[in-house]
């Protein structure tokens, strides 16, 4: 039985198991049922989870250090148990049949063991269930380049990844290369064809996966995360080759992005990395998921920048205010900016306007949007 009360932005939630030792397995099968996103063991605490967005605490009897230990031995894979005494940060999957993937963090706090687990679904939604502006339909239609979807961690990247890679399988006859750390959804070869490699499992490294995918005859390469410059470097080397480029990269908007991959190099490098950058690049796509009350679920807000010729010339010039500008006009290119995404999730009764006016980076713009754009913003989505 799984019951929840809410108290302010916690809400305990009670889960009756029938063993009183904790049973890791029975926890995340509890877990998966009340939807949660993600689960935090540590010991000295009761389990949490986290439900749209809010960390939530069980019930359940503080955690000791024999019960984390028989948790990491129930769950982690045979190759690892040996590096588990060794090293203090592990990522690894682990899989329960029939309930959910999972993408487990093991970390040492004060000592102590603890586990992050990230519920990784079976099923990949289509991308047209995802409630995202259009523009991305035309978006996976690219030949080659690079696509970057960005944003903080839990923001939802992942599940909007694994749907534009679905919809290209699902309708595309291409070989696509994933290189992941490690490898999260799992994809079905429709009408293409699907190669998904693990870094130090199936690759030594991002940057080498992309290197040898180079001669896997890909057609499409999605890179996990992009985490330093050798990774960067090998992902415009592939979309200048003619390959179509997917990864992530944890930054909030088109220009912190642009900035974030310049700044990974040596300062003599960055106006030759720039020129690459502006030919490589060709869209960005900034997201955040805005909690609704009302529907007690949440809503992904983007952030869209198509590179066009204008964008190029403004990446090349490291005029990034012009760039915002452009983003901010709703006429050109299939633009979307964060309040305008804002502003659609209001206009479809998604959020509300205190909600979206929580989330904004700019409330006095968006203000002006529903005093004297609304009519305008509601007209341009639908």
């Amino acid at each position: 039985m799984i019951k929840s009360i809410r108290e302010g932005i916690v809400i305990i939630i009670e889960v009756t198991v029938s063993d009183t030792s904790f049973n890791i397995v029975q926890f995340l099968k509890s877990a998966i049922a009340t939807e949660a996103s993600d689960e935090h063991l540590k010991v000295g605490y009761p389990p949490f989870i986290r439900k749209n967005g809010y960390i939530k605490r069980t019930n359940m009897p503080p955690l000791t250090k024999e019960d984390m230990d028989r948790a990491i031995m129930t769950i982690v894979p045979t190759s690892l148990i040996d590096d588990i005494t060794a090293r203090c940060d592990i990522d690894f999957m682990y899989e329960i049949k029939g309930c959910s993937r999972f993408r487990v963090n093991y970390n040492r706090q004060m000592g102590n063991p603890a586990l992050v687990i990230r519920n990784i679904p079976y099923e990949i939604p289509m991308l047209n269930k995802l409630n995202l502006p259009d523009v991305l339909n035309s978006i996976v239609n690219y030949q080659n380049g690079i696509i970057l979807i960005t944003g903080p961690t839990g923001s939802g990247k992942s599940t909007t990844i694994a749907s534009l890679i679905n919809q290209i399988c699902l309708n595309e006859s291409k070989h696509i290369v994933t290189i992941e750390d490690p490898v999260e959804y799992v994809y079905n070869c429709k009408k293409g064809i699907i190669s998904q490699r693990q870094v130090e499992v199936d690759t030594a490294s991002f940057s080498d996966g992309i290197k040898y995918a180079l001669r896997q005859d890909p057609d499409v390469i999605f890179i996990g995360e992009i985490r330093d410059k050798e990774t960067m470097s090998a992902a415009m080397k592939a979309s200048e080759t003619g390959h179509l480029v997917f990864s992530t990269l944890h930054t909030n908007d088109a220009v912190q992005t642009i900035n974030r991959i310049i700044n990974m190099f040596d300062e003599s490098d960055r106006d030759i990395v720039r020129r690459q950058l502006a030919d490589t690049l060709r869209a960005t796509i900034a997201q955040k998921l805005i909690y609704s009350e009302k529907n007690n679920k949440r809503y992904p807000a983007c952030e869209i920048m198509v590179v066009t010729p204008t964008i190029r010339d403004y990446i090349n010039k490291d005029d990034c205010d012009a760039i915002y500008e452009l983003i901010n006009d709703t006429n050109i290119d299939d633009m979307v900016s964060m309040n305008l995404s804002l502003a659609n999730l209001v206009a479809k009764d998604f959020i509300s306007q205190e909600e979206a006016l929580a989330n904004s980076n700019d409330v006095n713009e968006l203000e002006k949007i529903f005093k004297g754009v609304y009519q305008g913003t509601r007209a341009y989505y639908e």
